[in-house]
């Protein structure tokens, strides 16, 4: 498995290396960019990472090459950043597909666990941490209620977590699920992600003070576009902190 870097600094060509190696990949760097993209076809990597604080205006040219022919569900492209990065680069990053946004200082071992995620969900990497959980902010806009599958009455409640294959819920009156057993199909049930209502078929992992469902079908796209949600969850963070601390 190829992954191609587009890095300038030593520093953080190591600081990648460390955590990337282990998980199968053969790591192709190049400090140029233009040399990047001339071997794009050549090299045929499974990914891509550039260092927008290294090559802050060719980032940008190099995503739009490689999205001219390379999807970002084939070819996840990484954006490695420093401490400044404006609203509109956040919004440009967006436009031209970019799957995440990462401090190349990768201080916090969330950064790094965050560029595992993002490449585990399209390349086969040597790690089980596939389906990251998100714990849903103040600026999310998740929510979820089902029908009680017995009486019909309408459960409601708090997401503690969600990912691309269940969520964890709190409902607001516990006494109204006691009598729902593991393994029960709960097929009335409304996740909002966003703007979008979802509609999936869930069941029942675990039964507690919180309860875990499993996602078992979604009708049409549904499925994708909370794929998409949550790949776009890194990007929308960092803009509602940006705008908190404007």
């Amino acid at each position: 498995m190829k992954l191609l870097l587009a890095l300038g600094s030593d520093k953080t060509f190591e600081n990648v290396s460390l955590f990337l190696k282990p998980l199968g990949f053969d790591l192709i760097r190049y400090r140029n960019v233009q040399k990047a993209m001339d071997n794009v076809d050549e090299i045929d990597p499974e990914g891509i990472i550039i260092s927008a604080k290294d090559f802050p205006r060719h980032w940008k040219t190099m995503t739009r090459f490689v999205r001219c022919f390379r999807p970002k569900n084939e070819c996840p492209i990484v954006i490695l950043k420093g401490d400044a990065f404006p609203e509109e680069e956040i919004n440009k990053a967006m436009a031209l597909e970019v799957n995440g946004l990462v401090l190349e200082s990768l201080n916090n071992p969330a950064e790094t666990e965050k560029i595992q995620t993002l490449l585990a969900r399209y390349v086969a990497v040597d790690d089980k941490r596939t389906n990251r959980r998100y714990r849903p902010e103040n600026w999310n806009n998740i929510g979820f209620v089902f029908s009680h599958p017995i009486d019909e009455k309408l459960i409601t409640g708090i997401v503690k977590t969600v990912s691309a294959t269940g969520i964890s819920f709190e409902p607001d009156h516990p006494g109204l699920v006691e009598d729902i057993k593991t393994n029960t199909e709960i097929h009335n049930c409304s996740l909002r992600v966003g703007e979008d209502i979802l509609s999936p078929v869930c069941t029942v992992r675990r039964t507690d003070r919180i309860i875990t469902l499993e996602f078992l079908s979604f009708p049409g796209a549904e499925k994708e576009t909370l794929d998409i949600y949550l790949e776009n969850l890194p990007l929308e963070e960092l803009k509602a902190r940006q705008k908190a601390a404007s």
